[in-house]
């Protein structure tokens, strides 16, 4: 697609964005007429009804955000032209913030992990396809080199290590298999010869029959075999167009082979098309970044010392002028409060410069608006008690100030800028020029502002008589940011690649398979569910907006709220470890497995454990994003260990809580725990290392028929008349992985070889799909008891029993009144 439709689009894009800042802007800032505080006070009614239209309102500004940044991120991948990328970029990572954002509102409105609305998504018209958040594909492609070569490193490792072999050489044949190799070939070349043979006398034997009768067989056989051809292409072409119609009419799938051809042809065709366009990307790229460099130049050595002239003048000009009215020096900004530029920024002492600086301006009231939001500048801890005031008010927005900042540049720049016949995808010069010139003024400000703060000095001495002391409020203010004690750093002399190396030659790091998160199979749901029971797109969704989003891009890890930690539960073969590494894979992160299987005789005694935490957070944190994995995360906080355990699993018992309080607001580091048996561990403990837990169920009949009918297709041949339906229903109770383990082993090489001659049957898997357990309805209960105990479910239950509470107060009084009414009737 040409450029000029990407621009269309991105245009609309920014009108729609600005007609949904606005509303939500709005939204945040009006009275409490849409928002509940607590349950009580007023009827159940009203406050259910309260509740109910602030579910949908936040939602609504849910799912028209994500159609929003999904669209962006097609602009984003798409567009050439570097100054619209910069802008698209930042109003992108502004709305998936804000996605994050209301994610975390809708959790604490619905009381549940994952929000559903029927009414919202009908009044939208939209599809569940569309609700579902695309991952950005710029969180890897942007990395590429890094990624390959921090792949080539662990490679070079791992060779060095013996653990992979560089140029696997090819074993010599031993005597023996060479004599069976000969005997093979052998008797292969006398079979052909007897074959050979057989053949040559059964012609000589026909040649003589054929002497005898030679007038009527002749043209018997011709007919006979006339007719078996005609019947059998008939035949051929009737099931042929019977196919070709049921497969038209959506009756039958296509067959494997031919999906994976046109599937195979489009991607090479998008390859080709979206190959060329990133070309083109950084082509442009690399030449916007050279004519910045040189505009940077060019304005320093022209303009540089008229604008310090003009700086200093202006500022002598303040200073004399204060003096003139007051009679005395006034005080200088410090550079924490702006310097000069606050003194022409504020009303009533506008000038060329504060006109002209008003990025700046607008920037430094975002900034002050970030500090006055402080629900999204720390960690969101949902593991607090919040039982006895349930509240259900949205926090203070950190992106909305930055989305309406981009669609005032968008507005003052690009909305209407004459574009027409531009087709060079190059850079704006004027655009560059103007951006670097207050680049260079503000650098050149600060020089100004250090020596006009000795002048004033200087003056004040010789008017006073005596040296002023200087304030101490950038001391005080340092120290107030200096409470946290600073980590001694074990390492102080040791590089980067010698501590990774270190950690991949103990398995601490660890290499692992490339998983999409797509392949984690299943749709979203098309109905409300319970918290319990959610659909595998509706995890896949959360896993992006919790894990993926904040750990792929800086700018939305530093204004969502902060998630240190997240517990995968579920049973064995729900998936947990493939989505772990799906969230390694998205992101391009580096996995350290702490195990406690993993770490058993690794760094041993107490200081040694204190060196292996001391760097996993120090390597993790160089080398962002990483993600910390612990598997079979109840074992370290079990009340009694099995006497067979030889893995010391309460080894990390007292130090996990400590490297999840070590995870600092700005490191893209996240702690991700799988455990299929939550329940056996002391719940005080885990939740006090883990702040969100996401249950993944066993799937239902839809995703268990979409996970058959996937699985079979990478099967060719042999499999379309397999009713997958029934084996749907008779796979219930079992987990996908069992699924895919079981075709596995049905599916061998040998029985791919006979699949055109002997079809997959019901039969086979069924008798392979017996001897594996499923899920039974004992540990499904057990997991959602164990649900019921997480903050979360605790919330909601006591949310759920103080509304039946209310309920039954207003019952009883509509009662009394009910029976004081009957009586004074009767009276």
């Amino acid at each position: 697609m040409s450029s000029s439709y990407f621009n269309e689009i991105w245009h609309q894009s920014q009108h729609e964005c600005e007609q949904l800042a606005i509303i939500d802007y709005e939204r945040q800032h009006q009275n409490v007429d849409t928002t509940v505080a607590t349950l009580g006070g007023s009827s159940v009614a009203a406050a259910a009804e309260a509740k109910a239209l602030l579910q949908a309102s936040l939602y609504e500004f849910y799912l028209r955000y994500i159609c929003l940044s999904n669209r962006l991120e097609d602009v984003y991948d798409n567009m050439i032209q570097p100054q619209k990328r910069e802008l698209v970029r930042k109003l992108l990572d502004g709305c998936l913030g804000r996605v994050v954002e209301l994610k975390h509102d809708l959790v604490t409105c619905d009381l549940m992990e994952f929000s559903y609305n029927d009414d919202v998504v009908d009044r939208l018209r939209l599809t569940p396809m569309e609700t579902e958040l695309r991952i950005p594909r710029y969180f890897l492609r942007e990395r590429e080199k890094e990624l390959e070569l921090r792949k080539q490193t662990m490679h070079e490792i791992l060779i060095k290590l013996g653990w992979l072999e560089e140029h696997p050489l090819e074993e010599p044949l031993t005597e023996i298999e060479a004599i069976r190799l000969l005997q093979m070939h052998e008797r292969a070349r006398q079979g052909r010869l007897r074959a050979h043979f057989m053949k040559e006398i059964r012609k000589e034997k026909g040649k003589a029959e054929e002497r005898g009768d030679r007038t009527d067989s002749g043209l018997m056989a011709a007919m006979k075999i006339q007719k078996m051809w005609r019947g059998h292409t008939a035949r051929r072409i009737t099931r042929r167009r019977k196919m070709d119609e049921m497969i038209l009419i959506g009756m039958l799938p296509p067959p494997a082979a031919v999906i994976k051809e046109r599937a195979e042809r489009l991607e090479r065709h998008n390859q080709t098309e979206v190959k060329r366009r990133h070309e083109a990307q950084e082509k442009y790229a690399v030449e916007f970044e050279a004519r910045q460099r040189a505009i940077l130049e060019e304005i320093k050595q022209k303009h540089g010392p008229t604008i310090k002239e003009d700086i200093a003048d202006e500022i002598r000009a303040w200073v004399k002028d204060c003096y003139d009215k007051t009679g005395k020096l006034p005080d200088f900004p410090s550079e924490d409060q702006g310097g000069s530029l606050h003194i022409f920024s504020r009303p009533g002492t506008e000038s060329e410069h504060s006109r002209s600086s008003a990025r700046s301006s607008k920037e430094s009231r975002k900034t002050k608006d970030k500090s006055k939001s402080p629900a999204r500048s720390g960690d969101l801890n949902v593991n607090e008690n919040q039982e006895e005031d349930i509240n259900f008010q949205p926090a203070t927005s950190v992106c909305l100030p930055d989305i309406r900042a981009e669609i005032e540049h968008f507005n003052d720049t690009w909305r209407d800028k004459d574009e027409a016949g531009v087709l060079s995808q190059a850079a704006y010069e004027d655009m560059i020029y103007a951006e670097k010139y207050q680049e260079v003024e503000l650098e050149f400000r600060r020089a100004v502002d250090d020596v006009m703060r000795q002048e004033i000095e200087l003056l004040q001495t010789m008017v006073v008589g005596k040296k002023i002391k200087k304030s101490s409020k950038k001391t005080r203010r340092s120290g107030k940011k200096g409470k946290k004690k600073k980590e001694k750093d074990l390492t102080p002399d040791r590089t980067t690649e010698s501590l990774y190396e270190e950690l991949v030659t103990n398995g601490i790091i660890r290499k692992y398979p490339e998983i999409k998160l797509k392949q984690f199979l299943g749709d979203k749901a098309l109905t409300a569910r319970n918290g319990t029971n959610p659909s595998p797109g509706d995890i896949r969704q959360l896993l992006i907006e919790y894990c993926i989003l904040p750990l792929g891009s800086p700018a939305i890890h530093n204004c969502t709220p902060l998630i240190r930690s997240v517990l995968l539960a579920g049973p064995r073969g729900s998936g947990k470890k493939a989505l772990l590494h799906a969230i390694c894979t998205e992101v391009g992160a580096v996995l350290f497995d702490l195990t406690p299987a993993n770490i058993v005789g690794k760094y041993p005694g107490k200081s040694g454990l204190i060196m292996l935490i001391h760097l996993v957070l120090k390597v993790s944190r160089l080398l962002q994003p990483a993600v910390i994995y612990m598997g079979d995360a109840e074992r370290p906080f079990m009340k009694k260990i099995p006497k067979t355990d030889r893995t010391d699993p309460k080894r990390l018992k007292k130090d996990l809580p400590k490297l999840i309080k070590n995870i600092a607001p700005e490191d893209r580091v996240i702690f991700v725990g799988t455990s299929n048996l939550p329940w056996e561990a002391d719940q005080k403990m885990l939740q006090s290392v883990y702040n969100r837990f996401i249950y993944i169920p066993r799937p239902d009949y839809g995703a268990m028929s979409h996970a058959w009918k996937t699985l079979l297709h990478e099967y060719s041949g042999g499999i379309s008349n397999l009713d997958t339906s029934a084996m749907a229903k008779i796979s219930d109770g079992y987990t996908i992985g069992a699924i895919d383990a079981c075709l596995r082993e049905v599916m061998t090489c040998k029985r791919k070889l006979q699949l055109r001659s002997q079809p997959l049957t019901n039969a086979e898997l069924i008798n392979v799909l017996c001897t594996r357990d499923p899920v039974y309805r004992e540990e499904e209960e057990a997991f959602e008891s164990w649900w019921s105990k997480t903050p979360l479910g605790r919330r909601r239950q006591r949310f759920l029993e103080l509304e039946e509470e209310h309920l039954l107060e207003e019952q009883a009084q509509q009662a009394k009144q009910g029976n004081g009414n009957k009586k004074k009737g009767f009276n």
